[in-house]
């Protein structure tokens, strides 16, 4: 699990492209600084493990669902990508919840700067807009924020000046395409109302026969 504070902006090294997979190595010193063979650290929002590291980076392997599901697959070499090792069970909890599952992607329709911060503008894809409220949590390339608007097909997130410099945010152009994580904590009321209702229904029909 992971909280959406991104450690460390890396760098990818260099990707081997297999039929359908891939073997990324991105250089990050800090992540890769207490890193073990099979470790989870998140790359841009994705939850992968880690299966060689050295003292200034580690490599992962990407399989074809993740490529296709998330933007790792228009990576390339020298690209910034953000990082965040899994959350220890003694840390202070500074995001929230980040499964590193990515939900889908979003395209940045636009950026309006004001005087130390930025509103990034991104489009809303329908299965998600459900998800998606106004003061809630979301996850954009792994970074944990705040939703500051939602329109009928786009959301909004406002990024401080911390955002703008220490994550890939801060680079990101319109037009770009970032991974998209919502709150897991909304999809299982969800779920848990769907059930409640199904139950309630079964228990109207039992008692009318």
């Amino acid at each position: 699990m992971f909280t959406g504070i991104v450690e460390e902006l890396g760098t990818v090294g260099s990707i081997e492209h297999g039929t359908e997979s891939a073997v990324l190595r991105i250089e990050g010193p800090l992540v890769a600084s207490d890193a073990v063979h099979g470790a989870s650290v998140a790359v841009n929002g994705v939850c992968l493990t880690v299966t060689g590291h050295d003292a200034d980076g580690f490599s992962v392997d990407v399989m074809a669902e993740t490529l296709s599901r998330s933007g790792l697959g228009s990576l390339r070499t020298g690209d910034r990508v953000n990082l965040e090792r899994a959350m220890a069970a003694s840390s202070r909890f500074g995001g929230h919840i980040v499964q590193g599952h990515v939900d889908g992607t979003a395209t940045i329709t636009e950026r309006t700067p004001g005087d130390r911060w930025e509103v990034v503008t991104l489009s809303l894809p329908g299965a998600l807009a459900r998800y998606v409220v106004e003061k809630g949590s979301i996850t954009v390339d792994g970074v944990s924020l705040t939703v500051s608007a939602v329109g009928p097909a786009t959301f909004s997130v406002s990024l401080i000046p911390t955002t703008l410099e220490l994550t890939t945010l801060g680079r990101k152009e319109v037009g770009d395409r970032v991974n998209l994580e919502v709150d897991v904590l909304a999809k299982y009321v969800e779920r848990l109302l769907a059930h409640g209702q199904g139950a309630a229904g079964a228990a109207a029909t039992k008692e009318e026969s």
